[in-house]
């Protein structure tokens, strides 16, 4: 089996000396959901975690880290973020704005550093799956050294 080649995250969290481990699976183009993610991966769905690119009025923009299979509020999210409302960024503009493609999108290493909120729900789990930064890729990390490695926060932001 070939190497699996270190992405700008992967290598952003060893000079962090942040422990993970990377995960591959095998892409569909039709279905770059996290829950497709999860299949391929034989895990549960709920650890799995997708970030999703939002922009705040009138701080601009964030990245939420929800579990793939849930659903985020946006109103939670930019009371977060301390905005009085937010939307999601346009999918064409994730890329020039973070460097990531979707189904690639990680919140390690984006072209420049955006605020961070990962749902608290991640604190259930000993380890999380969080993209690597390309699509077919995903970490296999400890929420908290997630959360040190973006300065992220935890919070509540996913709808009921």
């Amino acid at each position: 089996m070939a190497a699996i080649k270190k992405t700008n995250a992967a290598r952003l969290l060893d000079k962090l000396g942040i422990p993970y481990s990377l995960n591959s699976y095998p892409v569909d183009l039709d279905d770059l959901s996290a829950t497709h993610v999860a299949v391929s991966l034989g895990v549960d769905p709920s650890c799995v975690f997708k970030t999703l690119v939002i922009k705040g009025n009138p701080n601009g923009i964030a990245m939420a880290v929800i579990p793939g299979n849930a659903e985020l509020s946006l109103k939670k999210a930019a009371a977060v973020f301390g905005n009085k409302n937010a939307e999601m960024v346009p999918l064409k503009d994730v890329l020039p704005l973070t460097g990531y493609m979707r189904g690639g999108c990680s919140p390690v290493a984006p072209k420049k550093p955006y605020p961070v909120c990962i749902h608290e729900s991640a604190k259930d789990f000993d380890t999380i799956f969080v993209s690597a930064g390309q699509r077919g890729l995903q970490f296999v990390i400890k929420p908290d050294d997630l959360a040190r490695a973006v300065n992220a926060q935890f919070a509540d932001i996913v709808m009921e």
